[in-house]
């Protein structure tokens, strides 16, 4: 079994369904409302799990029902959280408006995320030691972020850090892989490691070749970056070649873009296999 260590975020997304965004001052009525498991991290560390991965993960949930919650479905998915933090703080909590074009907008509170610090990451050496890639994103601290990449640069592992959301002011982190948008990218420009940008329908440029998106037909965005790093990191765990694995990742967003909700939407590794294999035909 192929190992990923996750450090990154664990919120609750609180989704509203709406015709349109509301303008400046302007009150919608909303078509739909959802609560789902959220946090970049936890996602990315359930699709890693979804895919065959054994996975670790370290984060900051609260002393709530939202992070009980929490450790209930990490025990669903295989997902070893036994790392994770509880913090006299709220779960980080995200508000997410999605369209009916299927796109979306999102606010994040960290909550308790803010207590996640180096040191607890140092606490998660030994995971982080025996994996085969660390994937890290920009939900929780910066500090403690990068911090994670320098112990697993450190150990020999395989390092990717997906920078989102985009920090405040660019960052100069190294990184053997990067995976922005292409709003991110801007705030990575002066970053060391190869850089993977996804395009959302028009799929991902890798050192500057466009690999291509698999037909889909959206229902909603929200997600698909996560399914993409999580089948990208658990195929160069598997020794795949990056163009193969920024293929893979690929076909896990378009999965991920015809189902509401994140975890609901994050393919098995069958249903992956599955639609690469429609795509080769």
């Amino acid at each position: 079994m192929t190992r990923i260590a996750v450090v990154g975020s664990y919120g609750v997304g609180l989704t509203f369904g709406v015709d349109r965004a509301p303008e400046r001052g302007e009150t919608l009525v909303g078509s739909l409302f959802r609560t789902d498991h959220g946090g970049k991290g936890s996602n990315q560390a359930v699709g890693a799990a979804r895919l065959g991965a054994g996975v670790t993960f370290l984060t900051a949930v609260g002393e709530d029902a939202f992070g009980d919650g929490a450790f209930e479905l990490w025990a669903e998915e295989a997902v070893d959280a036994s790392a994770v933090l509880r913090a006299p703080l709220p779960t980080m909590t995200a508000a997410i408006l999605v369209e009916e074009s299927g796109d979306n907008r999102i606010v994040i509170v960290p909550g308790a995320l803010s207590a996640l610090t180096p040191a607890h990451v140092d606490a998660f050496a030994a995971q982080i030691e025996a994996a085969d890639v660390l994937l890290v994103q920009l939900e929780i601290p910066v500090d403690t972020a990068l911090h994670a990449l320098e112990v697993g640069r450190a150990a020999g592992v395989r390092t990717i850090l997906n920078p989102a959301p985009a920090p405040a002011s660019p960052i100069a982190p190294a990184a053997d892989y990067l995976t922005p948008n292409e709003s991110e990218a801007l705030a990575v420009e002066d970053a060391q490691g190869t850089l993977v940008v996804t395009l959302g329908d028009q799929g991902a440029r890798l050192r500057g070749a466009h690999i291509p998106a698999f037909p889909t037909t959206p229902v909603d965005t929200t997600g698909a970056g996560d399914a993409f790093c999580a089948a990208f990191a658990v195929a160069l765990a598997e020794g795949a070649p990056d163009a193969e694995a920024v293929r893979r990742g690929c076909a896990a967003g378009a999965h991920m873009v015809e189902h509401e909700g994140v975890i609901a939407g994050m393919p098995t590794r069958a249903q992956l296999e599955e639609r690469l294999a429609v795509a080769a035909a």
